[in-house]
């Protein structure tokens, strides 16, 4: 009797030192072992069961008991680590825009998204003008002025285009613009900030356009349709101009038909 039961310990140990599989509690129960014993070795021994239905059905056909099903389930599910958080994705990853976004204007060539680069945006006023950010009175209109007679950026219509704006800004607070031609420079007017004086002519040059949101905080352009010329997207930053002169920057875009 002594003998048997030092081979059954030893047996049990053996056991002990593997991983648990569906046939180990099988074999645990037709060989006589009770419930808690079975359950005390699935709660304290690494184990790997197959939990599915028909397994499930197998093993009670088997004569394992509930209480041991329900112990097997347990240990699976808490031996199954959790999937892994995946890195939040930037703004406009979902759209194919590259990683590392930075604020700006994009537009779409050969299915790919190109950064639509910005030019230097010089301002002046002939007449009194306060500073934008304070949304002060104007009078007199402020023509930009940007230095050559075609924008770098050459796109051909539709044009796709989007804008992933700064913390806080809205799509409404960008302009579009219709630049014309001169031939060293392009010229518009209109007032930044969205500060518009009508009885001036500041609005000649603005171009109603439709932005829907689809990322954070990255707008999809309904550009309207528009003929071949020189356009760009005035962004919000506010400009101060004093002594009649200021630059900017805007980004600028040549329509070609």
């Amino acid at each position: 009797m002594k003998t048997f039961c030092l081979l059954f310990a030893l047996a049990v140990v053996a056991l002990a030192q593997d991983v648990l599989t569906n046939d180990s509690i099988v074999k645990m129960t037709k060989s006589g072992l009770g419930d808690n014993l079975i359950i005390g070795m699935i709660q304290s021994q690494p184990g790997k069961y197959s939990l599915t239905p028909d397994d499930l059905v197998k093993l009670k056909q088997a004569g394992v008991s509930e209480p041991v099903l329900t112990a097997m389930v347990n240990k699976g599910s808490a031996s199954t680590p959790p999937p892994a958080a995946g890195p939040s994705n930037p703004p406009g990853a979902e759209l194919g825009l590259p990683p590392g976004l930075e604020v700006g204007v994009y537009y779409k060539k050969a299915e790919a998204w190109e950064e639509m680069l910005p030019e230097v945006v010089n301002w002046k006023t002939g007449g009194v003008l306060k500073h934008i950010a304070s949304a002060g009175v104007v009078k007199g209109d402020v023509n930009g002025t940007l230095q050559g007679p075609h924008s770098r950026n050459s796109v051909k219509s539709p044009v796709e285009v989007l804008i992933y704006a700064p913390e806080g800004v809205a799509i409404t607070e960008y302009q579009l613009v219709h630049l014309h031609e001169n031939t060293s420079t392009r010229e518009f007017r209109t007032i930044t900030g969205g500060v518009m004086h009508e009885s001036g002519g500041a609005t000649r040059d603005l171009i109603p356009f439709e932005g829907k949101k689809v990322a954070v905080r990255t707008y999809k352009v309904l550009v309207p349709n528009l003929g071949a010329g020189e356009y760009g997207f005035l962004p919000p930053e506010a400009v101060s101009l004093s002594k009649g002169a200021s630059i900017g920057k805007m980004y600028s875009f040549r329509l070609l038909e």
